[in-house]
């Protein structure tokens, strides 16, 4: 079959590699039906050297064999996968943080496979594996798109909205117009946000944004952001700030819109490691800090519904779709900021 591999800086290649298969009673394979390139991906793109990698952690499947001890798919489901590999029932698990399963493995690593690929062997398969509810032939382009995001994009847009505890009563600033922060965007709506104002300059991505429930959109980056953000909200900033970057000067404008007593809720993976918490920043107007790697799996049984009846149309953030053998030109839309999100089709 084939699969996609970083082997250096920049250096994307699809290799044919042996057919994934069952290893432990608890596994599943998986035929992958689409996947897609995350904005994380790109971190390693821009700098990596070592063994290469097997990519992707974002795709929906069909089963196509489980182990003797899987019991809730089965061969012909039509299945989600987060990005995470869970067992959903260590003490973490019972917990809603999936992501630091006790029994958990990421793609690309410890012998697991990239999604980027015709098929994957799919470990802990009862904990990690969700049925779609529907049939992969009576599904539509839009749909197939919007059930893809519940492997990470939507739902980490949604984590970071769930954290900070967004409600109806809650002001929510959004800083990054990426498929992240559009996802932000469209889960503070859903939680009932009222006033978004969406922190962006690429009128593509914002005008989306704007589709999602932005109500305002701020072009202005650092202090210039922060005023304009203060303007629009009396001085005050807003009670919610969603990080979609992870960069540091996107952290800085994260507590400069803060309003006191408000939370910063950050899920762009940090490219950085030591950010201010004292006075100036964090302790002195009581702000309280969250967010992390989203998981997924926690969210996807109560954002689904939403999803197969059209309420929510997550999928649009993906703009553009390339086979897998020419994902390499997937990496480069997206890093070349071309491409919002890109779909790939094994």
């Amino acid at each position: 079959m084939l699969a996609t591999f970083l082997y250096g800086t920049g250096e994307v290649r699809v290799d044919e590699v042996p057919d994934p298969a069952l290893h432990d009673p608890t596994d599943a394979v998986v035929r992958v039906v689409r996947a897609c390139v995350c904005g994380s991906d790109l971190h390693r793109y821009h700098d990596y050297s070592g063994e290469p990698r097997p990519m992707g952690h974002e795709f929906l499947g069909v089963v196509e064999e489980v182990g003797a001890d899987v019991t809730t798919v089965g061969p012909g489901d039509f299945v989600i996968c987060p990005f995470g590999i869970q067992d959903n029932t260590c003490i973490y698990c019972r917990e809603g943080m999936q992501t630091s399963c006790l029994s958990g493995h990421f793609f690309g690593a410890g012998g697991v496979g990239g999604a980027q690929a015709e098929a994957v062997r799919i470990p802990q398969a009862d904990g990690t594996l969700v049925k779609t509810g529907t049939a992969l032939a009576d599904t539509d382009e839009s749909l197939l798109n919007s059930l893809l995001t519940l492997s990470d994009v939507f739902l980490t847009g949604h984590h970071a909205a769930h954290r900070a505890r967004v409600t109806p009563a809650t002001s929510v600033t959004v800083i990054g117009d990426g498929a992240v922060g559009l996802s932000a965007v469209l889960a503070a709506k859903r939680l009932g946000a009222e006033r978004i104002i969406l922190m962006g300059r690429h009128t593509d991505r914002t005008d989306l944004g704007v589709e999602f429930g932005a109500t305002d959109v701020v072009a202005e980056r650092g202090q210039d952001g922060v005023a304009r953000v203060r303007d629009l909200t009396d001085g005050q900033g807003t009670h919610v700030v969603i990080e979609a970057v992870g960069l540091m000067p996107a952290y800085q404008q994260a507590y400069g819109v803060a309003r006191v007593g408000g939370a910063i809720s950050r899920v762009g993976v940090p490219q950085y490691e030591d950010a201010p918490v004292g006075w100036g920043s964090l302790f002195g107007r009581n702000l309280t800090l969250t967010g992390g790697p989203a998981p997924v799996r926690a969210y996807i049984e109560d954002v689904l519904p939403d999803v197969l009846a059209g309420r929510i149309q997550p999928g649009r953030v993906f703009d553009r779709t390339v086979a897998l053998d020419d994902v390499a030109e997937g990496y480069r839309l997206m890093d070349t900021r071309e491409a919002l999100k890109v779909v790939v089709l094994p």
